[in-house]
Parts: C-alpha cells; structure tokens; sequence
C-alpha cells in the first residue's frame, strides 16, 4: 500500500509499546494513533508527536465516582510509555511493564493517556453505561476488549485523531478508507469516506459501516484491499 502512495495508519486502543513490533512486522515507519487516539505516535521518530490526555482532576473525579457507585471497580491506566494497574486489577495478558501496586487516585495525579477499569460482577455493557452516566461530558468512554471500559478525554476517539492527521497530511475525508470491528471504532467508522467492519464485528460498529467485509479469519481486510 505504501509503494503505491497510500499512507497506511495504525488506529488502535493499545499505547504505543504495543505497536512498535506490530508495525516493524508490517514495514510501516508512518504513523500510529494509540490509546483511542489520544497519542499521535511517529514510528520512525520512535516518539509521541501529540498527546490528548485525560485530565488529573476529571480522571480522580471519574475514579471517586466509580467506586461510589460500583464497589469492587479495579482501575488501571495507559500513558505514553508505560501501563500502571491497581492490586486489584486483573490484567487480560501478561505484560511485563505493567505495575503491580499503585492506587488509582495515585496514577491518576499525573495525565493519563486511558484510564480502563473493570469490575468482577458487572456485565462490559452494565460497567460502560454506568462509566457514560457517571462521566457525562467530562469525558469519553467505550470498550474494546473483553470484560474492560475505556475513559479518554472529552471528544478524544478514534475518529478525533485521524481527522486530525488527515488534515495534517492533506488528506481528504472522503479518501480515507478504515476498518474496524467494535464499538471504539464506531466514530472512525462513521467518519471515514468508507468505513468497512469485518463480518464478526460487534453490531454496533456492523451498523454504521458501509461495507461489510469477511471476517477476520477469512482476511476480510486483505479482501478489500486486495479489490481496491
């Protein structure tokens, strides 16, 4: 794609460590929007070109907020460079740089990139409309993986950052082609010029998709490519 003059972007909820291989392994040296797009990440620099943290007085607010409300709720959170997690908080995967023992109201006191939080009784959909109560405008919350909710800056998605770029790089809205599979990349879905879900992807980004592809274990997205 790169040969041809197509800028390829990685859009993802991971923080920038989870990318660089990930990126190597496809031979791109572009850019990467991580954390829902709140790190503007450069590959080939190998650093953040921009950062939409979440504020420390809104994040230690949403904190408060959540264990008032839902007793048990684990926190962790995402910067730049490393993830920081709660006692409490039990990590989907094994990840070295995660620390083991900090509060939450403690990470919070700097900006973060994400603050994720999960609970060991409330169903995803039950823990994302309490987070979106709780949170109103002050901030913007989906969900990507299982069992987790994800909290970002007010207005910061997917979306937000790559029309950004796309600005940057002179690109037109309507030439932008993404794909995505669930509900943090519905804003990206809608806003891009043709947005495309795999077929497996969760019913709220299938609806607001233009095209539905194969899914991912039938290279959906190699599929598309491929036709273009």
């Amino acid at each position: 794609m790169q040969e041809t003059g197509r800028e390829v972007v990685i859009v993802s909820a991971r923080a920038p460590h989870w990318l660089r291989e990930i990126a190597a392994d496809l031979g791109l040296d572009g850019y990467a929007l991580c954390c829902n797009g709140a790190v503007v990440y450069d590959l080939a620099a190998a650093r953040p070109v921009r950062h939409h943290p979440l504020a420390p007085e809104i994040a230690g607010r949403v904190v408060r907020a959540l264990r008032e409300a839902a007793p048990g709720v684990a926190f962790a959170c995402e910067r730049e460079s490393i993830a920081i997690r709660e006692p409490g908080y039990v990590p989907l995967w094994a990840f070295p740089d995660m620390h083991p023992r900090t509060d939450a109201l403690e990470f919070v006191r700097e900006p973060v990139s994400k603050l994720v939080v999960q609970h060991p009784e409330l169903s995803q959909v039950e823990l994302y409309e309490l987070a979106v109560r709780l949170c109103g405008e002050e901030a913007t919350v989906t969900y990507s993986g299982k069992q987790l909710v994800e909290i970002s800056a007010a207005g910061v998605t997917k979306a937000f950052a790559l029309a950004g770029l796309c600005e940057e790089l002179g690109v037109e809205q309507a030439d932008v082609l993404a794909f995505g599979d669930m509900p943090n990349d519905v804003p990206m879905l809608a806003w891009a010029g043709r947005g495309v879900a795999v077929a497996n992807a969760h019913p709220d980004a299938l609806a607001v998709a233009d095209e539905i592809t194969a899914s991912n274990d039938e290279d959906g997205v190699a599929l598309v490519l491929e036709r273009l």
